[in-house]
């Protein structure tokens, strides 16, 4: 394949299939509150927290690791500012001492917190205001977890960056993906030039799999997989991939590698691929292959979509997870393409109701629709041209998703939010 694509591809994967502990988006909040905390250089007295709407849905469930079972916005901004380590970015509450995590209850009782939605309009945003002794410093991340768009101290800016804040800085490398040129990549890939990403993400998910199975996380939907259905490899692929959820969920200090800003779908595009490359034991090389086409394919199909919406992510994630076990039977392009759309047709619409246990549940639904999707095709079944949201050509299909999920699901992320802020 060309070059300049390859070495793209290459990139991508770089970029995105990176580690990190807990739920991405109330790290992000950490992230911010351990830069502006260094940036003010003395305990804040007041830390004012304002964020989007679809961060307050994905902070407001979901236990900050390194906590002792603390949850929300301003225990995020907390641990950040108690323990934070902003240079380590989505690991940066990764280092807690003991004796840290107790000093983070009590600043949470000392300190003064205030929380609000975000007018900005953006989907993705962070606005972290610490104040101590008439000083003040602000940390704004926009766009997408690290994305440091602003630094201030006392009014004068520190640091400053672009604050388009829905256009990633990587959107015209997503744009030269394709399904085509993704089986392509995979068929000619040299699999030194990934082996470091791949190793870790196999190490990292599937280790947080089997605590999740080990450990009493959330409601326990890996275990319960495993403890009420036939022990094949479709009943492990789900159940590995929902039991790393429900740990992840639950505040476990394992690390993540992410996929679009997502854990759960690094572990939704990776461990059902692990679990079936042991499963057909194929090669390494085999499956290295595989895992390109799993998260090239989530990256694809989450490009069009954005970090955060109505649309739960696992979804694509779980189509990824499908056509990289496709390519383990050896399916090519013609396939990965007949299992994407399949898998689509089935699942697409599914709610993203904010990070939570049941984003477990949901992981095995969209990692069962991918496999079914490729069954389907493999049995000598389709959806077609005009069968709901289906159209020919997968591409087409792929475009039609992101409109649903973009411009269609709109009002039903505003609804979503209004009930989980109404309880």
């Amino acid at each position: 394949m060309e070059k300049n694509i390859y070495n793209t591809y290459v990139r991508l994967l770089e970029r995105e299939l990176v580690p990190a502990m807990g739920c991405t988006e109330p790290i992000a909040v950490a992230y911010a509150a351990a830069t502006a905390a260094k940036e003010l250089g003395v305990l804040p007295e007041k830390v004012d927290i304002c964020v989007s709407a679809n961060i307050i849905k994905n902070v407001k469930s979901v236990i900050v690791p390194n906590t002792g079972g603390l949850y929300g916005l301003a225990a995020a901004a907390a641990a950040g500012i108690i323990a934070g380590e902003p240079e380590e970015e989505l690991l940066v509450i990764s280092k807690v001492s003991e004796q840290q995590r107790g000093q983070i209850a009590d600043y949470l009782q000392k300190a003064e917190f205030s929380v609000r939605e975000s007018d900005s309009g953006a989907l993705f945003d962070i606005f972290i205001t610490l104040s101590a002794g008439g000083h003040e410093a602000v940390c704004r991340i926009a766009g997408d977890h690290t994305n440091i768009v602003c630094i201030r101290h006392d009014g004068e800016t520190v640091y400053s960056r672009n604050t388009e804040t829905d256009v990633p800085d990587n959107a015209e490398e997503k744009a030269l993906l394709s399904v085509e040129q993704i089986a392509e990549f995979a068929d000619t890939l040299n699999t030194a030039d990934v082996k470091r990403i791949f190793d870790r993400q196999i190490s990292c998910n599937m280790a947080i799999a089997e605590e999740g199975l080990r450990g009493n996380y959330g409601a326990r939907i890996g275990q319960v997989i495993l403890n009420t259905r036939e022990n094949d490899v479709i009943t492990r692929a789900k159940a590995y991939a929902a039991a790393a959820s429900d740990a992840r969920m639950g505040g476990c200090e394992k690390p993540v590698v992410i996929n679009s800003g997502s854990g759960n779908q690094g572990i939704t595009a990776s461990v059902p691929v692990v679990i079936y490359a042991k499963e057909l034991g194929v090669s390494e090389d085999m499956l290295y292959r595989a895992l390109a086409v799993s998260n090239l394919v989530t990256l694809h199909l989450k490009s069009g979509i954005g970090p955060l919406s109505a649309y739960c992510g696992v979804i694509s994630a779980g189509c990824g997870a499908a056509a990289g076990i496709t390519y383990l039977y050896g399916g090519k392009f013609r396939e990965i393409a007949h299992t994407i759309v399949n898998a689509l047709a089935i699942n697409s619409g599914v709610i993203c109701d904010g990070a939570k246990a049941s984003c477990a549940a949901k992981i095995a639904s969209a990692v069962e629709a991918g496999i079914l999707g490729m069954q389907m095709f493999r049995e000598g079944s389709q959806f077609y041209d005009g069968d709901g949201i289906v159209s020919k050509g997968v591409e087409n299909t792929i475009r039609n998703v992101s409109r649903l999920a973009v411009d269609g699901m709109r009002k039903t992320d505003s609804e979503i939010i209004k009930i989980m802020l109404s309880k």
